[in-house]
């Protein structure tokens, strides 16, 4: 039984070593625009039935329990917390804060699209909005462009994106931007540089115009900030590594025991 204690608490200790590495990203993420908290889920293993319940006594009853022993833990899934981030104002006009549900739609230089909740945008050599990144230019979809000469640029709530120049102070129509939602965000694969990318998991993806049902709004001149509570993630951090102690403390105790049965012949 003593050797079982060992692998058992082992699996704690394992399980518990993801789940710190969820709160690490969690905390190296704090101020990630529109990052999502992960959350660490756990299942119990196999269990050892020694008895299995409702078994006949030699009296002919019926047991009302078992002696069953369980073989440990794993981490069972990683969920997204998709909460609303706080929105912190930039006055920039090219970044936009979803309000709600929805996700930008930005084009995949491999092919395909990918999906992001950050609106730090900007325009490239083409006048084309893109999201701000030293590493890869992901233009947005649709394409919205926005001429060089430009002196303001208005989007609305809806996503309309309009702009003026000093020849023509009136608005021109640039574009609209579109969001894009999906049945079980949690089946959407993270890719890194705050994308994510469908999977069968995801579901299709469904497209519609900010402000209509079921999707969010855009906010102009702000981002939104990362959901992470460094709070929660402090507590979590410290529960955590008490829980990987004591598991530790259940495999030194095992292997004493181990000590004391091979020594009692001596």
């Amino acid at each position: 039984m003593s050797v079982q204690t060992l692998y058992t608490a082992a699996t704690g200790m394992d399980a518990l070593e993801t789940k710190l590495d969820v709160i690490a990203n969690n905390m190296a993420n704090i101020n990630t625009t529109a990052f999502k908290k992960d959350r660490a889920n756990f299942e119990d293993l196999f269990y050892r039935q020694y008895r299995a319940p409702g078994a006949v006594d030699a009296d002919g009853s019926i047991t009302s329990t078992g002696i069953e022993v369980g073989l440990g833990t794993r981490v069972s899934s990683t969920q997204t917390n998709y909460g609303q981030g706080s929105a912190q104002t930039t006055n920039n006009p090219l970044d936009f804060a979803i309000e709600g549900r929805g996700f930008f739609k930005v084009q995949d230089p491999n092919g395909g699209s990918l999906y992001t909740r950050a609106g730090n945008f900007g325009l490239n050599a083409n006048g084309q909005l893109v999201l701000g990144s030293a590493n890869t230019g992901w233009i947005l979809e649709p394409n919205v462009n926005i001429p060089d000469n430009a002196t303001n640029v208005v989007v609305s709530s809806d996503g309309n994106v309009q702009y003026s120049t000093s020849d023509a102070p009136g608005l021109n129509n640039a574009g609209q931007i579109t969001f894009t939602n999906f049945i079980d965000p949690d089946g959407l694969l993270k890719m890194g540089d705050n994308l994510y990318k469908e999977t069968a998991a995801s579901g299709s993806p469904i497209e519609s115009n900010p402000g209509t049902a079921g999707f969010g709004v855009i906010q102009q001149g702000a981002l939104e900030a990362s959901n992470v509570e460094p709070v929660q993630e402090l507590i979590d951090l410290i529960t955590t590594q008490r829980a990987f102690e004591l598991n530790s403390q259940v495999v030194q105790a095992g292997d004493q025991i181990m000590q004391v049965a091979t020594q009692l012949r001596r």
